[in-house]
């Protein structure tokens, strides 16, 4: 059974933790990310729709630093009135002083995997839905006050002016993919239209004039409506398709086993094709375009295959960050003896941004790229934790 005192620390912790968790979220969410939104056209409605999806985005990162600052707030205080030295003059383990923080961080940190997860599943797919569906008022907003809208998924639009919802004198460029030169549509004017169910932005053009690559022009002097598909930009998140870290946990695991099934058929097919070639004497198939089709396609599938069994360790790794970060703040916290919320949390934050990120970083990295073992993504981790007991039994003796 909890004694009273962990019972007090907790809840102070506690109570600094929803406050200033209260406050950084407000401040992400409403300064940083409405204002950002607002700026880039988006109206009041569609704020109010993406604000809650973006909560749990902004959670994930900021569960982490929110704990280790209430547990440096608290543990400084404490130490810093003299609590710390009463009670172990008292015969109380340092331990049970600081056990309440480490119950606090084992708490909280399968909440952060479990928000990382949502912010996967639900934030990011719900962000994108809302983002196209209010593309066509963004663009008419950036038009009106920008006179020019350009999109990094292959188009932009440029307008003399715009009155209600008609564009005047339009000049709408599509750039292709690789060295193709753009295609230039001038208009003397035309409207935007969203087909959400199509994912296509429709432009319906009046007396319009079309250039290519090379020479090629033509006119059309009545009204067209070119389309422009915006499934790159919005994809619907097929599995197949998208990058492991926009994959919940749920669906890595299936996910890396119907990887391994195509890369292993891409190496049978590759083995009987060069087989084949061998045989026949056809060393072009072995060295040419189809047996580096495939041997691309199982090198892609390769290092997609090593990324989806990173990703777990990953999430899980940042999620229990929360639990290693107050391992290590509290023995800080307690040996800085300082009242002042920030100068403590500056004392112990300033240790792990340092270290503690670059580290987690060059092991990502090396993990994702094969050179190490997914579990890698725990080095940093293991350092903090390995500080951690050091402080703690330096606690235990001073």
């Amino acid at each position: 059974m909890p004694t009273r005192l962990t019972r007090y620390i907790l809840w102070e912790i506690t109570k600094v933790f929803l406050v200033a968790i209260v406050s950084l979220t407000v401040l992400i969410l409403l300064i940083v990310v409405a204002r950002e939104l607002l700026r880039q056209g988006l109206g009041p409605a569609a704020l109010l729709q993406l604000l809650p999806l973006f909560l749990p985005l902004s959670l994930q990162f900021a569960l982490p630093t929110t704990a280790l600052f209430a547990v440096s707030a608290v543990y400084g205080r404490i130490a810093a009135d003299g609590e710390i030295a009463t009670i172990k003059a008292a015969g109380i383990s340092p331990l049970t002083i600081m056990k309440p923080a480490f119950i606090f961080g084992l708490i909280l940190s399968p909440i952060a995997v479990g928000l990382n997860d949502l912010a996967v599943s639900w934030g990011k797919p719900g962000v994108k839905h809302v983002l196209l569906h209010s593309l066509e008022e963004i663009v008419y907003r950036r038009l009106q006050a920008q006179r020019s809208y350009s999109s990094d998924k292959g188009f932009s639009i440029h307008v003399q002016d715009v009155k209600d919802h008609r564009l005047l004198w339009p000049t709408v460029t599509l750039h292709n993919s690789g060295s193709e030169l753009p295609i230039t549509v001038t208009a003397s004017e035309g409207s935007l239209h969203l087909n959400a169910e199509r994912e296509t932005l429709m432009l319906r053009l009046v007396d319009s004039r079309i250039e290519g690559g090379g020479a090629f022009r033509s006119h059309f002097p009545g009204e067209i409506v070119p389309e422009i598909p915006l499934n790159k930009a919005f994809a619907k998140g097929d599995p197949s398709s998208s990058r492991p870290a926009d994959l919940p946990l749920y669906l890595i695991g299936p996910e890396a086993i119907r990887s391994e099934k195509a890369m292993s058929i891409d190496r049978q097919r590759l083995a009987a094709q060069t087989g084949f070639a061998l045989a026949n004497g056809r060393w072009s198939d072995i060295v040419g375009s189809p047996g580096a089709q495939l041997r691309g396609a199982i090198g892609g599938g390769a290092h997609r295959l090593t990324r989806l069994h990173v990703e777990p360790w990953r999430r899980w790794s940042f999620g229990f960050s929360c639990f290693f970060f107050v391992l290590v703040g509290a023995p800080l916290a307690i040996m800085a003896k300082t009242a002042d919320y920030w100068t403590s949390f500056g004392m112990v934050f300033l240790p792990i941004l340092l270290f503690y990120f670059p580290i987690f970083i060059v092991g990502q990295d090396y993990a994702k790229n094969g050179e190490l073992p997914p579990y890698s993504v725990w080095m940093a981790n293991s350092v903090v934790a390995i500080v951690a007991v050091f402080m703690i039994k330096r606690v235990w003796r001073y």
